[in-house]
């Protein structure tokens, strides 16, 4: 079968012949031949698979460059990239699904401000951070207040004071009654202030000094979550515990991409490598979404020196059987010290309840 003119190329491999000529100039598809005398490109008609996949890649959104990658590759390779692309597009997807129905949500709300509402829910919490056994300092910080709660791991050599601001950024909104309509801007200016703090006490330090954060404020009928890291925040309800965060670590993002299982990810080496996180030169992108409460809520907030030291199990086991927020941090703090307390370690219990007219 001989050369294929650039129309016929087209309508074979479902690419215009703008798009033909375009990755033509960018090296991704060159035609077989150009006639000297016309100019024409002439394509061979085995380059139909690579213009085929090029044009489903296109469908998917995926950059020029990255196709141009991709093409470089063996099929099994060549899938694992597709694989690893589309993991990001889903977790892009879900960010920005999170930001929907947090707009949709905060902008239907009839109420004028974000204070509780009296007679109806409030909350009875509990924080505690420890060093562990192994670490000679703590750069973890535990916050429960009367409209906050905070868990924050800072990590270099300015982890606990970096940790200690970005809380300290988001205390201010534990005074005084929020607009409605500002609710989404208020938690973006606190992530910022947050930022700039932990930036300040980097300073000018050559090791890469930050904190994760994971913080919830009260708003008497739901609570707002920030969260950035591998801290975590899980809800009890109906007997259930569910995690509500999900991991910016680099193995969950294997994970999410199917290269390793959730089993495999406990006892990987990588598993702190942290993809988002606030500080200098990091991805500070915060996930916020509001979460509606109900009357018999428990929530718990951690740091990893908890949930990567302490069996799923044993967690459970203390947040649905110990009553009081006191009691039940100081139990999941000695769990982890009883578990070789390799990390320091951190938690927040909060119970949500009725408060009777």
């Amino acid at each position: 079968m001989g050369l294929l003119t650039i129309g016929a190329f087209s309508k074979a491999s479902r690419l215009s012949p703008k798009a033909l000529r375009l990755y033509d100039e960018l090296g991704l598809l060159p035609p077989a031949r150009v006639d000297p005398v016309t100019g024409y490109r002439l394509y061979d008609p085995e380059q139909l698979d690579r213009a085929r996949t090029v044009a489903w890649l296109r469908r998917l959104g995926m950059p020029l460059a990255r196709i141009r990658h991709v093409c470089t590759l063996e099929p099994a390779a060549a899938a694992q990239e597709i694989r690893a692309f589309w993991a990001q597009v889903e977790a892009d997807t879900a960010a920005r699904r999170d930001l929907a129905t947090f707009l949709v949500e905060h902008l239907s709300r009839k109420d004028p401000t974000m204070t509780p509402t009296a007679g109806t829910l409030a909350i009875r919490c509990a924080a505690l951070s420890d060093a562990g056994l192994v670490r000679a300092g703590n750069q973890d910080t535990a916050y429960a207040g009367p409209r906050l709660l905070a868990v924050a791991d800072g990590f270099g050599s300015a982890g606990a004071p970096a940790g200690a601001a970005a809380v300290d950024a988001f205390k201010h909104l534990e005074t005084g009654g929020i607009p409605a309509d500002s609710l989404l801007a208020v938690l973006e200016d606190a992530v910022e202030q947050a930022r700039q703090a932990v930036h300040e006490v980097a300073g000018s330090s050559p090791e890469g000094v930050g904190t994760t954060l994971t913080a919830m404020l009260w708003t008497g009928s739901q609570l707002a979550l920030v969260h950035i890291g591998d801290t975590r925040a899980h809800v009890l309800r109906d007997g259930e515990l569910f995690q509500i965060t999900h991991d910016h670590t680099v193995v969950q993002s294997m994970v999410d991409e199917g290269r390793i299982s959730a089993e495999e990810a406990v006892s990987h080496p990588q598993r702190s490598l942290l993809i988002r996180a606030l500080g200098k030169g990091a991805d500070g992108t915060p996930d916020m979404r509001l979460h509606d409460v109900r009357s018999g809520d428990r929530y718990l907030l951690c740091s990893d020196g908890l949930s990567t030291v302490v069996d799923a199990a044993e967690v459970r086991r203390v947040v649905t059987t110990v009553a009081d927020p006191e009691q039940a941090v100081r139990e999941l703090v000695a769990l982890a010290n009883r578990s070789g307390g390799p990390d320091n370690v951190s938690c927040v219990i909060a119970d949500v309840s009725e408060v009777p007219l």
